[in-house]
């Protein structure tokens, strides 16, 4: 049985996402030309970021719907990410607070994609 590993958001500018994801994830893309690249992340997960330039078949629709989880061991963690993050130039979406769930923050890719940072579910 097929089994989900592969998430891929829609971007403008590949060479800036490309640069973004690095930046964020400390590694080098695992596949790349000019209108897709992937990297390996953990868990047996693949990121692909597909250009809105590609002859590929986009999803209908506007707007970014969804987001990706960073989810971490402890609040200190979050809060190294968040200042991390900030250093590096990253847009913060929603300022570090604590939901239901724990404490989190989101922050914005280039294009809008949300990157949410919260506590591994126990």
């Amino acid at each position: 049985m097929a089994r989900p590993n592969l998430i891929i958001l829609s971007v403008e500018d590949p060479l800036a996402s490309v640069a973004f994801y690095r930046g964020i994830l400390g590694k080098e893309p695992r596949f790349e030309v000019p209108t897709y690249s992937s990297f390996e992340i953990d868990g047996g997960w693949t990121l692909g970021l597909l250009s809105t330039k590609s002859t590929s078949a986009l999803p209908p629709g506007e707007g970014n719907r969804m987001e990706i989880g960073f989810m971490v061991e402890n609040e200190a963690v979050i809060r190294a990410l968040l200042d991390d993050w900030q250093a590096k130039g990253v847009t913060i979406a929603e300022e570090l607070t604590v939901r239901d769930f724990g404490p989190t923050f989101v922050a914005s890719d280039p294009d809008g994609h949300r990157l949410r940072v919260c506590l591994k579910d126990e």
